[in-house]
């Protein structure tokens, strides 16, 4: 059978992609490497608790176009991303706010906190930053960046704070009032029932191949369709000729545990180096659930080998040169479009990812 449109990825940029070109009339073949679609978004119940697979995914933008794109799949619920950071057994809040400054400090006056923090940067006389680390004692001074940046950021990395390079923090927000909300955006929420449902929506006009690998019968897929989304690794596609891109990694150890509520909030973040995961995640908290048990996800940041799942690009300079290469080469096919975080090489928030998707469609009518 031929089709207008071969999809490599059953993540939500494919997804969308395959949605709308199946409006425009299109026929469109998806096929996933995996056992299910919707990429790292995807959600299963257990225990009547939806279970992120891949790590917390909470959709949030002040993109109003986004937004309303989504909500014509789903309802979402009214979750407000509020993280905690358990640095040796000390619970903070974040983003940095004055309920954290209080925890520090027992401080409440917003102008003082101003001056300690003030003083603690002065006290670095840092004027170029040389990398994350002095960038970060810049932000925000030494005892905010021990508590609550230096060992979490290393574990992050796999490599010391001031191995790694400045850009990587371009700024950690300090906000002088008692808001626990992480983001700043307009809308904020998780769709009632999870992610799984709403790329089963945006797929339900196509044929869909899971367990399938592009590469395992390339030729075959290269051969049934018109013009190709590729999702994938970009160096994959090219065979690796200039050399590997490289990533982070993450491993995730869940558990059901019998009793009605773990930790008492969604995301904790375990900031201290001696702690080998960064952050446990309690599922039914997005959903403000009252299952009899719970859920819980312990995530591990992983050194990154080929074949292992590609999570975060290591955006530094080397593999960003190393990717103008295999873009220029992207750039002389016309039959195929690359994009998605793996293709562009790029990490994307959901809402950025719904908007590149429906620029790209924009090329297919």
């Amino acid at each position: 059978m031929k089709y207008d449109l071969l999809i490599v990825g059953a993540g939500l940029y494919g997804s969308i992609i395959a949605h709308e070109a199946s409006k425009l009339g299109k026929k469109c073949l998806v096929i996933e490497k995996r056992s299910h679609i919707g990429g790292n978004l995807y959600t299963k119940p257990v225990e009547g608790i939806q279970v992120h697979a891949y790590g917390a995914h909470i959709f949030h933008t002040s993109n109003a176009e986004a937004w309303s794109y989504m909500n014509q799949f789903a309802e979402f619920n009214r979750f407000t991303n509020a993280p905690l950071a358990n640095f040796k057994g000390q619970i903070y809040n974040l983003p940095f706010n004055m309920n954290t400054f209080y925890q520090l400090w027992g401080e409440r006056d917003p102008q003082k906190v101003k001056a300690i923090i003030q003083n603690q940067i002065d006290a670095e006389q840092i004027d170029d930053p040389k990398n994350l680390e002095e960038q970060a004692l810049k932000l925000v001074g030494r005892e905010i960046y021990e508590t609550l940046v230096k060992e979490y950021t290393e574990k992050q990395w796999g490599m010391k704070a001031t191995e790694l390079p400045a850009f990587i923090i371009r700024r950690l927000p300090v906000r002088m009032t008692y808001d626990n909300n992480y983001f700043n955006d307009l809308y904020q929420g998780i769709p009632i029932g999870g992610y799984t449902p709403i790329i089963e929506k945006m797929l339900s006009g196509c044929d869909v191949l899971l367990n399938t690998d592009f590469f395992g019968n390339r030729a075959y897929y290269e051969s049934i369709a018109d013009k190709m989304v590729f999702t994938g690794m970009i160096d994959a596609f090219f065979d690796y000729r200039y050399g590997t891109l490289d990533y982070r990694s993450l491993k995730f150890e869940t558990e059901t545990l019998e009793q009605d509520n773990f930790q008492g909030n969604a995301v904790v973040n375990y900031t201290s180096g001696d702690v080998p995961y960064t952050r446990i995640i309690e599922h039914k908290h997005f959903e403000f659930g009252t299952q009899p048990k719970t859920v819980v996800t312990k995530e591990y940041p992983q050194k990154w080998q080929l074949g292992d799942e590609p999570y975060y690009p290591v955006n530094d300079e080397k593999n960003e040169l190393l990717y103008k290469k295999y873009k220029a080469e992207a750039d002389q096919l016309e039959n195929v479009i690359f994009g998605g975080r793996l293709a562009e090489y790029k990490y994307y928030d959901m809402h950025q990812v719904v908007i590149r998707a429906l620029e790209t469609v924009q090329n297919l009518k």
